[in-house]
Order: structure tokens, then C-alpha cells, then sequence
């Protein structure tokens, strides 16, 4: 097992698995073990479990704690497992010790709850949440946790905070961060964790931000994998043949249904043949016609990863 810190082994495609329920509504590990494992052997670089994928929002403390151990246990130190935190303070220290106490090596720091909090407030929160464990924190930007370059080079400057993931998809207020960041002689990891991040890719290179979430990487490896690749080597030509067959219209369908970023994912590693069950309330499951169209965009994308196919 690796000892070389978190900020160094965040490379490759970042895998978020969702959670499988059982037909009755209880977390099925069995099945969420098998997830993270073929996750694992298709060549994710890291596990993120029970995050927004994983319906964080949805799960038990107890629960929570389970699958962040199975994922732990699944990867066997090959990859780094970081798991979510949230709600208010108080509860996000409780998740952060869960998390802890189950063998993760991070965190990744979701938006507080309900409130809408001011700048001073957003950096209290995060700050009190990385000096309540040993674990690297990676802050999620989104909703109501938007950040000022002036707080993201306080966080840079916070022990313990190693990175941020926006999720609100403003590239000038993302520029500004990088450059204010950089200007004070600090580092941060930058992550791209917009819905389907791979739609924006290049616009994130351009200015930088590499890493990035894929939920499409929980039911069509082949396709992320081709995609990274092709973001990687400089492959335009194939990233926008992907953008353009596959993950525009997979973001438009995504964009129908209230909870599609969740559902659509879910039903989608049903569809590769692994039970994950359903959806829990408050989201529900996409609609039939969603659901036949989706299948027509897989099947669409794996032709477009064929020689010649557009």
C-alpha cells in the first residue's frame, strides 16, 4: 500500500459509483462491492463512494460508514478511496470520523445544508471540517457554496485542503481562482464536477483543470476511457466525436428530468447488466421514453469508438 500523499495519487479517470439497493430499499453491498471492483479493473484512478452519484443525501450514518468500508476493503490500497461529507458543520465532522474510522484516505467536502452562507462562513465551515481529521479534504463548489478567489486562496492556505471540484461551471470565476491561487505562490487541485464533465473537458483543459468526474465511467468505461485518452494525448478529433455523438445528447436527455444526473446513471449500469435497484425518494426513476432513448445514445457512443464510426 502506498504511502505517497493524496495529492499525488489523484491521477487517471475519478470514478463516483452509485449505491445499490436491494429490492426491499436496504444499501446492498454485495452488489456496491461489485461495482467498486469492476470499476476498479476497468482502470478507475480513484473511488469517490457515497458522494452526489452515491446519494449521499439518502444514506445513514450507518450506511454511509458500510459502503465507504467495502469500497476501502474493494480497492485493496490500489486506488485512493475518498467518500463525501456534508450538511452542517457538525454533521460533516461526524461523516469526515466515519469516513475515518472505515479506512478512506479523503474527503470531498459537499455544499452545507439549506443555508446560503456569506464568504466568512463558507471558510469557517471548511476550515472547522479539515481540523477535525487527519483526512485531505477536497472542496465542492457549487450551489450554495461559490467561492471568491480571495476564500479559495484562504482554503489553499488551510491545512488539510488540498483541492477543489467545481460543480457550478463558471470558467471566469474559475480562471480568476487558478490565477489568484497561483499568484500567491500556493497549489491547489483543480477538478471539473459538472454533471457530465467530459462535456466541458476541453474548455476545463484549456484553462488547466484536468481532473474531472465521470458518471458515465459507473456504466460505459470504454467510452470514458477513450475520452480521457483523447483529452490526455491532445486527441481533439475523437473528444469531439465523443462530445458530439454521444455526450451532448446524453446531457440534453439529462437535462429532462429533475434528478436525472442520479437516476440516469443509475438505470444505466442497470441496463450493463448489474442490479443496483432503484432510486430513493425524494428523486424517482427517469421515465420509459427516457430510458429507450438512453439505451440508443450507449449504443450510439460504442459505435462512435469503432474505426471510422460517426
Amino acid at each position: 500500500m502506498t504511502t505517497a500523499p493524496l495529492a499525488e495519487r489523484l491521477d487517471g479517470l475519478l470514478f463516483f459509483p452509485v449505491t445499490a439497493f436491494g429490492p426491499d430499499g436496504t444499501v446492498d453491498l454485495d452488489t456496491f462491492r461489485a461495482h467498486v471492483r469492476a470499476g476498479i479493473d476497468a482502470g478507475a484512478g480513484a473511488v469517490f463512494a457515497c458522494c452526489g452519484t452515491g446519494e449521499f443525501h439518502a444514506l445513514t450514518p450507518e450506511e454511509f460508514r458500510d459502503c465507504v468500508a467495502a469500497a476501502v476493503e474493494e480497492t485493496a490500497g490500489r486506488v485512493p478511496v475518498l467518500a463525501g461529507a456534508g450538511y452542517g458543520t457538525a454533521l460533516a465532522v461526524r461523516y469526515a470520523r466515519l469516513a475515518e474510522d472505515a479506512g478512506a484516505d479523503g474527503l470531498l467536502a459537499m455544499p452545507p445544508y439549506l443555508v446560503v452562507a456569506d464568504q466568512a462562513g463558507l471558510l469557517r465551515h471548511y476550515a472547522g471540517l479539515a481540523a477535525a481529521t487527519s483526512l485531505d479534504v477536497i472542496v465542492y463548489q457549487r450551489d450554495n457554496a461559490v467561492l471568491t478567489p480571495e476564500t479559495a486562496v484562504a482554503l489553499a492556505r488551510t491545512d488539510g485542503i488540498i483541492g477543489l471540484k467545481d460543480g457550478l461551471g463558471d470558467l471566469d470565476l474559475m480562471q480568476r481562482i487558478v490565477s489568484a491561487v497561483r499568484t500567491a505562490g500556493l497549489d491547489l487541485l483543480y477538478f471539473n464536477g459538472l454533471p457530465t464533465a467530459e462535456l466541458t473537458g476541453l474548455a476545463y483543459r484549456g484553462i488547466g483543470v484536468t481532473l474531472y468526474s465521470s458518471a458515465v465511467f459507473c456504466f460505459a468505461p470504454d467510452i470514458a476511457l477513450a475520452f480521457h485518452r483523447a483529452l490526455a494525448t491532445g486527441d481533439d478529433a475523437t473528444a469531439t466525436r465523443l462530445i458530439d455523438g454521444f455526450y451532448r445528447p446524453l446531457a440534453e436527455l439529462r437535462s429532462r428530468g429533475r434528478g436525472y444526473a442520479v437516476s440516469l446513471v443509475k438505470a444505466a449500469v442497470r441496463m450493463n447488466g448489474l442490479d443496483v435497484g432503484e432510486v430513493r425518494p425524494p428523486l424517482s426513476e427517469p421515465a420509459p421514453e427516457h430510458l429507450k432513448e438512453l439505451a440508443g445514445i450507449i449504443e450510439r457512443g460504442r459505435v462512435l469508438l469503432t474505426e471510422g464510426g460517426r
